[in-house]
């Protein structure tokens, strides 16, 4: 059976090694699977006839008959264009074409009936449709109302004449034979629970819908295996995970006591209790923890971080903390260094600029147990760093990390993979953390820390500059520092540097009496580190960046960000940076600045940045705007391996996939009973192809 469909697409009937080449380069067709999974991404509705009369300006594509009485060639060279005037007994309509007139005026005769199709516009009191699809009107297209599916397709395959319609034609040819081998993948329970209509029944519909009902049908089911098999997939992957590899047992707290009763400078709030009940929980289980933990930037996760590790430290267990920048590691450091001293606990950094003696002696500390906590960058991974009893490995940022880096972290104990703890402050939509991250445990913080105010963000146009200026230099008078930052798109960073200096220039000239800090990705680390130090020694009040303070920089006193050009940036780098203020007692502002002209997105993002604080909200919307795939990186994508299902309108057709997923791992774990056999048959297929992604986290 699975042979047929792994036929090569050139023995189809119409298609022949030349098209078959073709489908190969410009759509990853290449077998008798690939077609019939390369679904239509609309539908046109050829259900009705609509008479002239009843066109207006608001409807989408509409289908009319009648005939043509008369043409007109108007314009000269390549502003010429044909007219066509159609009529059916309620009025006419002018159908035009601008291109391949000289094709199409031949082929369109008086005295005939067409049908035709497309999307009506009005100009004065007359309607046109331009390039309309138009056949002659046959018994069979006067009777077959139906559906129409439009397939995605590509220029060089419209200009070869493989169009939508085309492909319909040979999906139409495949699906006469491939009808009834179709596999049924679902078990009959699923199937009668939902009322589904058999795999090759919602397959034909979605390729030829006899109605809309039914179309919703086949469509809500071929969604439901997509997720279910991807939820499935997960929760067997956790189960194996919990059963097979045993964690350490990290259940000492007096170390906890002590840093709780005599050191911390601040109440937690409830959230960050509750995440750290959520890990202590999971440290005395004997399982590994796998856990992510998102909170909105400043929501406190490093002390969260700090508070697991020392219970690992009572427990006689290392802890690694790793970070994708100098400057967060840097600053980490320093946070928890403060910390460290008071209670007796001995910390380190590791960085690609770390000088050969420090390395030597870190790595001898490591190995004697001596030192508790070595926070760097992939620095880290390197071979040459073992530690006696690595118990913890804390990942921050962890997108920014491909899956191979951060398993090269696990194997360093030999005897328990280490507990993992992922940080994250950009918050994850529900569906993308079910899809992507359903294997882990996920805990939220989600309260902001007691004072802090919210930041007030502004949108302003280029032109109010003046204003602006004004602004910072009151806030400045009142002893705060500023932050201005500018894009760096990378496929042009000499066009950014550019615009760096060029801003970098203005806002000296508009503030030439105070001290101003410049940093860009082009700078030497030490000349950065420089720069960044004296700014947050308030030696200077502006601070000139590109989006490298992204993540990391810590400046109580700093109350404003001014985001130039801020249509330049996606939503979670603006939320990013806007957590870069905020940081101590004073009310903070974020300024977004751009020009007049916005593109729809573009507005948007802005709006959305002024309405709201709430990263949930910002990533939701973040994931409508790009969709999963560009939201999670390269690195992390292709798990989200859907055709049909949309991660960013199905949450309901997920929820329902992910609680029968859970019912079957519960009652038929190993799916050994015949009820479960093409639950099995699908699992072993897919996992072919697929990587274990819950032994890399």
């Amino acid at each position: 059976m699975s042979s047929f469909f792994k036929t090569p697409i050139e023995f189809l009937k119409g298609v022949g090694p030349q098209k078959a080449a073709l489908l190969n380069k410009e759509l990853n067709i290449f077998t008798y699977a690939d077609l019939l999974q390369h679904y239509p991404y609309r539908y046109e509705d050829r259900t009705k006839f609509y008479s002239i009369r009843e066109l207006h300006e608001q409807m989408p594509n509409v289908q009319i008959k009648g005939q043509i009485r008369g043409r007109e060639l108007i314009g000269e060279g390549r502003k010429q264009r044909l007219v066509i005037h159609f009529y059916d007994e309620t009025g006419s309509v002018d159908l035009i074409w601008f291109q391949g007139i000289k094709w199409i005026s031949p082929k369109l005769k008086t005295g005939v009936t067409y049908v035709v199709f497309g999307q009506p516009n009005k100009f004065g009191n007359k309607f046109s449709i331009a390039h309309p699809e138009i056949e002659v009107l046959t018994p069979a297209l006067q009777n077959n109302h139906f559906l129409q599916p439009v397939y995605s397709t590509t220029e060089t395959l419209r200009r070869k004449f493989l169009d939508s319609k085309a492909l319909y034609n040979l999906q139409k040819v495949l699906l006469k034979e491939a009808y009834n081998r179709i596999p049924e993948t679902l078990p009959q329970s699923i199937l009668q629970q939902y009322a589904f209509m058999p795999k090759k029944d919602a397959v034909a519909q979605i390729h030829i819908p006899r109605e809309e009902q039914m179309l919703q049908k086949a469509r809500f089911r071929m969604k439901f295996e997509e997720f279910f098999f991807m939820q499935l997939r997960l929760l067997m992957q956790k189960k194996i995970r919990l059963e097979k590899f045993k964690g350490q047992l990290l259940a000492k707290t007096d170390l906890l006591t002590r840093f709780y009763q005599s050191h911390l400078p601040f109440d937690l709030t409830g959230a960050q209790k509750k995440v750290i009940r959520e890990i202590f929980n999971d440290f005395k289980s004997g399982k590994q923890m796998n856990r992510l933990l998102q909170g909105d930037v400043g929501s406190g996760k490093t002390i969260v971080a700090f508070i697991a590790s020392l219970i690992a430290i009572d427990s006689g267990a290392q802890v690694a903390l790793m970070a994708p920048t100098q400057i967060l590691a840097n600053q980490h450091y320093e946070g928890l260094k403060e910390f460290a001293d008071k209670i007796g606990v001995k910390i380190a950094l590791l960085t690609g600029s770390s000088k050969t003696k420090a390395r030597r002696k870190i790595h001898e500390e490591l190995l004697s147990g001596e030192l508790h906590i070595l926070v760097g960058t992939h620095a880290l991974l390197e071979d040459v760093v073992q530690f006696k009893n690595l118990g913890l490995a804390i990942v921050d940022e962890q997108h920014r990390y491909g899956v191979a880096q951060r398993a090269r972290l696990w194997k360093k104990n030999e005897t328990f993979i280490p507990h993992v703890l992922i940080m994250t402050a950009t918050p994850i939509p529900r569906t993308l953390s079910m899809s992507v991250y359903g294997d882990l445990d996920i805990s939220t913080i989600d309260e902001l820390p007691k004072g802090r105010k919210e930041i007030k963000t502004l949108h302003q146009y280029d032109a109010n500059r003046l204003r602006l200026n004004g602004f910072i230099r009151k806030e400045i008078e009142k002893g705060r520092q500023v932050y201005v930052v500018y894009p760096l798109i990378e496929e042009s960073e000499k066009l950014d540097l550019k615009d760096l200096m060029d801003g970098y220039e203005s806002v000296q000239r508009a503030f030439p009496e105070y001290p101003i800090s410049i940093v860009h990705g082009k700078m030497k680390a030490d000349a950065k580190d420089f720069e960044m130090a004296r700014f947050v020694k308030g030696e200077t009040k502006i601070m000139v960046a590109t989006t490298v303070i992204e993540v990391g920089v810590n400046v109580p006193n700093a109350s404003v960000m001014v985001i130039e050009n801020a249509e330049r940036f996606g939503l979670a780098q603006l939320h990013q940076l806007r957590g870069r203020v905020g940081r101590g007692a004073e009310q903070s502002y974020c300024i977004l600045v751009t020009t007049h002209k916005l593109s729809k997105e573009a507005k948007v993002r802005v709006n959305t940045m002024v309405r709201t604080t709430d990263g949930f909200e910002i990533a939701q919307v973040d994931m409508q705007l790009r969709g999963a795939g560009d939201m999670m990186g390269t690195q992390q994508s292709g798990q989200v391996d859907l055709i049909l299902g949309d991660l960013r309108e199905d949450e309901p057709v997920l929820t329902i996939a992910r609680q029968a997923a859970q019912k079957i791992v519960k009652e038929d774990p190993e799916l050994v009973s015949e009820e479960n056999r093409l639950i099995k048959i699908q699992i072993e297929n897919q996992a072919k192809k697929s990587v274990n992604w819950s032994r890399i986290s």
